[in-house]
């Protein structure tokens, strides 16, 4: 019998466990697809409905401060809304290239939850309809279910509508 590969803890479940937040680890075989609608693939490969996942997309206000925004895998950002549920004038995505020296996390791999920082958080009103959603673990492969009231008060994240 093959011995099971032991998962490496990420910063976000180690913060997690930390705070004693309750969550579940859920693993997929990263292919590298960088893709528009791989969160959704993703969703698929698990059995999950993919309103239940959330993608962590950071982004810049005019004067240089991250906004964290987790929306649906298949939904887009509506920067108007989450700029002004953020109380910013405008925001913008930040640069790829500037993700892991920011956040420490690379594309494809964010989680709101151990970032080298925290940042303002956003997360979509759709959270609230259901009991667990997926964010992504900390790395590529690796999902995070957890309860949305769990992760809205250890990121102190605002829920507003920031979707279109």
């Amino acid at each position: 019998m093959a011995k099971k590969e032991k998962l490496q803890k990420t910063n976000a479940m180690r913060e997690l466990e930390r705070a004693g937040v309750h969550f579940e680890v859920r693993t997929y075989e990263d292919d590298g697809e960088e893709a528009r609608g791989v969160g959704v693939a993703i969703a698929g490969k698990l059995g999950q409905d993919p309103g239940q996942g959330f993608k962590t997309l950071v982004t810049l206000a005019p004067g240089g401060d991250h906004v964290v925004c987790c929306v649906p895998v298949a939904d887009e950002l509506d920067f108007k809304a989450a700029a002004a549920a953020a109380g910013e004038k405008s925001l913008s995505m930040m640069p790829t290239k500037d993700l892991v020296a920011v956040t420490g996390y690379m594309r494809g791999g964010c989680s709101p939850v151990g970032m080298k920082k925290r940042f303002p958080t956003l997360i979509d009103e759709t959270c609230e309809l259901y009991d667990t959603i997926f964010i992504s673990g900390g790395r590529r492969g690796v999902q995070l279910e957890l309860a949305p009231a769990d992760l809205v008060a250890f990121t102190g994240a605002t829920v507003a509508a920031i979707t279109r």
